[in-house]
This record gives structure tokens, sequence and C-alpha cells, in this order.
């Protein structure tokens, strides 16, 4: 079965560097796609989605280039400032850029905004509305605790699509399923909302997680969203504090065993991407 990682990222810290990597972490480094390709291809990856990880203007225009460039990267969710008066400006000035077809998402790093309505602000919803005009998709990446803003700001606005990436990082390492659990079944009624089973080994104890630690979460975001509103993504390398490529992958299989039919690991993100 062919695969879609729906979730990574590459950096090199030769062009900028990435402030939220702690100094002594194994992430320090440069990692490139060509890093990832033999090991996507080894795994029987056809096709990634690559996510923006700064909120740098820079950023987006680099990660398109290389998508034009590259048979393995599909996609891309760039980042703009959503409170920019011109954002639909900008936005149609990336999908005119080398590569600007390339563009299917945007992300902000919400789980980095200490106002928890973050998302319901007049002027982060009217960027959130120019997103949607643009026929784009709109990723979160959140904290459990920002979950209940995701539900209002997916409620205001029905024709954009909100993809939570990470499960909206539960809390794993401890155990602890509530309110976590009724958050993001609220999120999953709502039709315009996709889930990523992505970024799970990271939000466990990153030296001695289990398959078992994983499947309360991953039961909960099946059973809420259903295979045809949940995707798979690596998290590549971000990843690999806890697990390599191919274990991420295995162990994802382990998880939703008869329940996907191609879905999950590729048709969900082929749809809400358009790849």
């Amino acid at each position: 079965m062919t695969v879609v990682d729906a979730h990574h990222h590459v950096w090199d810290l030769a062009v900028r560097d990435q402030d939220w990597i702690a100094a002594d972490s194994p992430l320090r480094r440069t990692f490139t796609v060509e890093g990832l390709t033999a090991e996507a291809r080894a795994a029987g990856v056809e096709c990634t989605v690559l996510v923006q990880t700064i909120t740098v203007p820079e950023e987006t225009p680099e990660f398109l280039a290389l998508a034009a460039g590259h048979e393995l990267v599909a996609g891309v969710v760039g980042w703009t400032d959503l409170t920019r008066p011109d954002v639909a400006d900008e936005l149609a000035r990336l999908r005119e850029l080398p590569g600007g077809p390339c563009l299917k998402g945007i992300r902000h790093q919400v789980q980095g905004e200490p106002d928890p309505g973050w998302l319901l602000r007049p002027d982060v919803r009217r960027g959130l509305a120019a997103v949607a005009d643009a026929g784009l998709v709109y990723d979160l990446v959140v904290l459990p605790h920002q979950l209940p803003a995701c539900v209002k700001a997916a409620e205001n606005l029905p024709h954009l699509t909100f993809v939570l990436d990470h499960l909206g990082k539960p809390p794993i390492a401890s155990g602890a399923l509530e309110p976590w659990a009724t958050d993001v079944r609220a999120l999953a009624t709502l039709p315009n909302t996709v889930c990523k089973l992505s970024g799970m080994v990271t939000e466990a104890d990153v030296a001695s997680w289990t398959i078992d630690d994983l499947r309360p979460y991953a039961d909960t975001v099946l059973e809420a969203f259903g295979p045809d509103r949940l995707m798979y993504g690596s998290d590549w390398p971000v990843c690999t504090l806890a697990a390599t490529y191919g274990e991420v992958l295995d162990t994802a299989r382990q998880l939703l065993g008869a329940h996907d039919g191609g879905q999950i690991f590729g048709g969900t993100a082929v749809r809400v991407y358009d790849l």
C-alpha cells in the first residue's frame, strides 16, 4: 500500500536558527528532504506534506521552491501573518511564486500564544476567512487547553477546513485522557474538521513509550473522526527523539489494524490537501 506522509519538517541551521530547539537537543542540526527521502521510499511513502516550523515570511517561499523541484514533496503548509490587513493579497502572491500551486494550507504556532482564545480574535478570524477564500486549509497546532477555542473557530467558519495536528497534543506521558478526550470529540462533531495521527511518540515518554500507551488516544480520534477524516503524519524529524521514521509508521499501522481502508494512510490527505 502506498502511503502519504501528511506531516513532516525540514530546516537548515546554516540558513536560519530554529529558536524553539534546545541547545542540547539532538534536533539541533540540519535536516533536509534529501535526508528523509531514502527512509520515506523504503517505508513505501509515495509523497509528503511539508509543514512550516517558524513564523518568518521567508520560509514559505523557500518551501514552495523546494516542493517544485522535488518528487517527494507534494504539498506545503506554510505560514503567513493572519492579522496583516492584506493577508488575502499575500496568499495570492504566494500562489504565484515558483512552486505556488504546492501551497495547500497555512499554520501558525497557536500553541505558543498566551491567549487561549487567540483563534477567536477578530483580526485572526478575518485572516482565517481569507485562507478559506483562497481555497486553502488551516492546520491547528495547539495544546489541549486551546481545543475549546478551536471548536468555536470551526463553528464560526464552516467553509474552512481545520486540520488538527498531533491529535491536539494530548498528555500521553501522564496517561490522562480528560478533558482532552471530551474536547477533541467536540471538535470532531464539526464536519469541517480533520485530525492528523501524528506526534504521538513525542507526547509520550520518549525513552520508554509502548504501543499500549498510545492506544487510548489513537482509539479516541479514530472513533471521533473516523477514517475519512483521519490522516497519517510522521512528524519527522521531531519523531526521531523517540523513534525512527519506519518505527513511527509501523506503530500507526499496529494501532489502526484493520480500521483503515486506505484513507488514513493516503486518501484523506490527498482529498483534504488536494494533492
